[in-house]
């Protein structure tokens, strides 16, 4: 398994959050939930506009073991959705911290404070 980025935040269903610039924040799974998830074959993509809230779902992603609903780690409305998925899901399974699947613009950045750190995620991970 791959380091844990420490310039993310993570929730306990294993999506992780990047936030980048006017509250705007990109969202992936982690190196662990792809791995325990095994090869991805499909993404459910959120629509553009979509109001999401705190683990709710909102996404969801399919692999050769199970499919798997992904959860917003905070409120939200959907900016962006990583097309790119769509022809190529296994790209979240090669590159998972570099693979987002949607992006939101935040209602509430104190919610990021909720969230786990790399090493409270190391953690969580290293006890499943």
């Amino acid at each position: 398994m791959s380091d844990i980025p420490n310039d993310l935040h993570y929730a306990k269903t294993h999506e992780w959050i990047k936030l980048e610039s006017d509250n705007i924040a990109r969202v992936g799974i982690s190196d662990f939930a792809q791995s325990q998830l095994g090869d991805l074959v499909y993404v459910e993509l959120p629509s553009i506009g979509d109001k999401v809230d705190t683990s709710h779902s909102c996404a969801v992603v399919e692999s050769v073991k199970a499919a798997s609903d992904l959860f917003a780690p905070v409120s939200g409305i959907i900016t962006a959705v990583n097309t790119d998925l769509t022809d190529s899901p296994e790209l979240v399974n090669d590159e998972p911290y570099e693979s987002w699947i949607f992006c939101l613009k935040i209602d509430d950045l104190e919610a990021l404070k909720t969230l786990m750190s790399a090493n409270d995620y190391q953690t969580l991970t290293n006890d499943s």
